[in-house]
């Protein structure tokens, strides 16, 4: 009982910030008045205050632009951790853009949305990005291309570190600063998760997002933290899939703090 009330209070609350904060977005989007991220940091911060998610910060985002945030993915609710802590754009999948209300607010972040299996259009994805970057956005990449269970990382995938290449090659500017940032859930009402526990909040595969919603609606209490690196400078010259490795290693040892585990005893 207790559990349904908590997830019929928390979804009118969203309902009720979505439905008030939208229009305001429009506008903003539409004449400049704000921001585009100020009302996007208030709403992301409703959503977070309805699952219960509580976010922890390490660090910050550097100020150095361009700037390409290079992260680790569990779960839908990284977007709204991260958009409640930074001003960033998001880099999602393309079919995202298609599902009712999320495709829509979605679009309403200015979201990139790329086809990863659709390898011939690596270049156009790329070069979208970098051009985004070189305005002076930071964007946020999900660099493992899917998500993880919450208690490893997966490789990166280097295809769309190229937008680096881009950014430079253009000539407008002499480097990109990739920032590494780790995401880690981390307590549920207090408690440490541990490794048994860690996977109930991500979010993998074909998963349908409303029963993993209420999922975390009826859990509550989360902890997240959220942990931003020294960056790595990309400049002309330099090798892509050398970098993401780079900074794939920087995130790992990131996430594992923040997990309280050495690498080597996650690793086993």
């Amino acid at each position: 009982m207790a559990a349904r009330f908590r997830i019929v209070l928390a979804s009118s609350y969203a309902l009720a910030a979505t439905l008030l904060l939208v229009p305001l977005q429009v506008i903003s989007m539409k004449t400049g008045l704000w921001r585009e991220t100020f009302i996007l940091k208030i709403w992301h911060r409703a959503i977070l205050r309805a699952l219960g998610i509580r976010v922890r910060v390490t660090g910050a985002p550097v100020q150095n632009r361009p700037l390409l945030i290079a992260a680790n993915h569990i779960s839908w609710t990284d977007i709204p951790a991260l958009g409640a802590i930074a001003d960033v754009c998001f880099i999602a999948k393309a079919d995202m853009q298609g599902w009712p209300l999320v495709g829509f607010l979605s679009s309403l972040q200015r979201t990139v949305y790329v086809e990863r299996e659709q390898r011939r259009k690596s270049g156009d994805q790329a070069g979208e990005i970098a051009k985004r970057l070189v305005k002076g956005q930071a964007m946020v990449l999900f660099a493992e291309g899917t998500t993880g269970d919450g208690n490893l990382l997966l490789p990166f995938k280097s295809t769309l570190f190229g937008a680096a290449t881009m950014a430079v090659a253009e000539g407008v500017v002499d480097e990109v600063a990739i920032q590494p940032v780790a995401i880690a859930y981390t307590r549920l009402h207090g408690m440490p998760l541990g490794r048994r526990f860690r996977p109930l909040v991500s979010w993998i595969g074909d998963q349908d997002l409303g029963p993993h919603a209420r999922l975390l609606l009826e859990t509550g209490a989360l902890d997240v933290e959220i942990s931003f690196g020294e960056p790595v400078m990309f400049r002309a010259g330099d090798n892509r899939k050398q970098i993401a490795r780079q900074v794939e290693e920087r995130v790992e040892a990131l996430f594992f703090a923040s997990l309280h585990l050495p690498l080597s005893k996650a690793m086993d």
